[in-house]
């Protein structure tokens, strides 16, 4: 007892710092927990959480017997997972390619350039890419220029899920490569001298030694994304979507913004946010433990 007291007198500025910190995760992570009561009721927000009607099961009942649960479920999983699969390819090359280039000036330039979408808004590159996109924006009519008719990017349930998918690799890209960048300098030049005297050229270099030289990074990064396989991106997809692509567009988390915020059906809502939850924890404990026992990896 004696050493633990101690070592709070002696720690008690680490305290003081994180208390601060403590106390917000208190009151906007946790404290807006308690509103999950709303799941077993039939909430109005004119009675409150304490009078509101209890129901139990219903929502749960409500839930799985909606007709668009598995296809915005759907939506959630393939974009998510094609963001996910895609952005690592293009991140990995972008890396690659990033390290081939010589001259720094020219290297730091392209490397800024490719970074800067990541610290851009979707309030902000939603208004660009809407002008863009449009049947009447700057890409038809450069495709017009080809005798091309009008393409419906935003429009059209087919293409609006690789819009999200193709603009999401254009702001992430730059930022996820700083990863295996970082992977590929750690890699030891020696491997890469001892392949040349041998005969490789440099593309079996990056084959036979770069690739596998950080291929503990890329199973790593793939199985630590495996807890945010149902998160495809709310904020871009409400600033890009309409109602005319919902059956291929609409995720769990825009859904739950328009049954809850828009619909007030803050039961319903709340149920499929929380089941969702759910599965993001399991999915984020497995690859956690999977993490652990395969690479040793571990946050804490």
């Amino acid at each position: 007892m004696g050493e633990k007291k101690g070592r709070f007198v002696k720690q008690w500025p680490l305290f003081v710092m994180m208390a601060f910190p403590a106390l917000l995760l208190l009151i906007y992570s946790y404290g807006p927990m308690f509103g999950l009561v709303m799941v077993f009721q039939r909430f109005e927000p004119a009675r409150g959480f304490f009078r509101s009607a209890w129901i139990g099961l219903g929502n749960f009942r409500r839930v799985f017997a909606m007709p668009d649960l598995w296809q915005i479920t759907f939506n959630s999983f393939f974009i998510a997972v094609m963001k996910i699969f895609l952005g690592t390819v293009a991140a990995i090359l972008t890396a690659i390619l990033l390290n081939e280039l010589t001259g720094t000036l020219f290297k730091r330039t392209i490397q800024t350039v490719i970074y800067a979408p990541y610290f851009l808004s979707w309030v902000i590159l939603g208004g660009v890419f809407r002008e863009l996109l449009s049947r009447d924006g700057l890409l038809n009519m450069g495709l017009g220029l080809f005798g091309t008719e009008p393409v419906n990017f935003l429009g059209a349930p087919a293409i609006f899920p690789w819009v999200l998918i193709s603009t999401e690799l254009w702001q992430m890209t730059g930022f996820n490569a700083i990863i295996y960048l970082a992977a590929i300098i750690g890699i030891d030049p020696t491997l890469y001298e001892a392949a040349a005297i041998d005969g490789a050229g440099r593309v079996k270099q990056i084959l036979k030694i770069m690739l596998p030289g950080i291929m503990s990074y890329i199973i790593l990064m793939a199985v630590l994304n495996m807890g945010y396989i149902l998160n495809a991106g709310f904020e871009q997809i409400l600033m890009l979507y309409s109602p005319s692509v919902y059956s291929t567009g609409d995720v769990i988390d825009t859904w739950v913004y328009r049954a809850g915020l828009v619909n007030a059906q803050y039961s319903l809502a709340s149920t499929v946010g929380l089941l969702r939850s759910l599965v993001g924890f399991v999915l984020i404990t497995f690859s956690y433990w999977l993490a652990k026992k395969k690479w040793n990896y571990s946050i804490f």
